[in-house]
């Protein structure tokens, strides 16, 4: 079946945007320029994050080992907890006493992926997820916590996978969207302070959050990234969807006000008036 092309909500942004949509078995929705390669901004992590759980199936990284600032485990780093601040390698926390979101964090892991398998880090995402999900046009060069870019219809791989792993165990999978460190609070950067500010391995949790830039019919298992270039990729299990968004104009007010709609549309024209509680 041929995805659909018809609007699923006016996207007043504009700007030239790109939105999908998919199920486990394929694409359901196409909007925009979704093969026009785009800045990802942090929803790099979610995919930087995939290449280090294929690292940790492999048996090459443990969850649990040391890495980061002094008692910090590549859990903390994956899950916001090693205490580095957004950008910077001096702590400004202790470990695992709140998120703090942090792209350093993200830098610190690919590095001690780098060690552990002896890949460059742009290599082994090239050797693992980029030719284990046969992707077209995803670019890795950049920082893994903001720098790669890629397209919608790239993401909308990477969210079947995240709806169905192929790449990691069902183990490691449920692992990665449960959440880590529970109860801990911390800032959604844009949507401000959260208590719990709950993510999983890589990945935020949307859990009760309010406000938040998923919907209000969005299932409390949804997880997913949104990132600063206008772009979010979130995975909805209950659903059985995942979406994603990218587009030219930098995250901002608009993103803010018409993403929970989008979302909404979605869930609503492709599970049957969503799935929140």
């Amino acid at each position: 079946m041929q995805p659909s092309t018809a609007p699923v909500i006016p996207v007043d942004l504009d700007a030239a945007h790109a939105l999908g949509v998919t199920d486990a078995g394929g694409t359901v929705h196409l909007q925009g320029e979704t093969g026009r390669v785009l800045d990802l901004a942090s929803v790099s992590k979610p995919l930087a994050a995939l290449g280090v759980l294929v690292a940790v199936e492999r048996g090459l990284v443990d969850l649990d080992e040391p890495a980061g600032p002094e008692g910090a485990t590549v859990r903390h780093l994956i899950a916001h907890t090693a205490g580095y601040p957004f950008e910077g390698e001096e702590t400004v926390g202790a470990v695992g006493a709140r998120r703090i979101y942090s792209n350093t964090g993200f830098e610190v892991l690919a590095a001690h992926v780098e060690e552990s398998t002896g890949y460059d880090f742009p290599e082994w995402m090239e050797q693992t997820v980029i030719q284990g999900l046969d992707l077209v046009d995803l670019e890795v060069d950049g920082s893994p916590a903001a720098g790669y870019r890629g397209t919608v219809a790239d993401l909308l791989v990477v969210g079947r996978e995240l709806l169905a792993p192929t790449l990691i165990s069902d183990v490691l999978h449920e692992e990665m969207r449960t959440v880590q460190f529970p109860g801990l609070a911390g800032i959604l950067p844009g949507y401000g302070r959260q208590t719990p500010n709950d993510w999983g391995l890589g990945m935020e949790i949307r859990g009760h959050k309010d406000p938040h830039w998923t919907g209000a019919h969005s299932s409390p298992r949804t997880f997913g990234h949104f990132g600063q270039s206008g772009s979010f990729l979130w995975v909805d299990p209950e659903a059985g969807l995942a979406a994603a968004f990218l587009g030219e104009r930098r995250f901002g007010p608009d993103h803010v006000r018409i993403w929970p709609g989008i979302t909404d549309a979605i869930l609503e024209r492709f599970a049957g008036g969503g799935t929140g509680r």
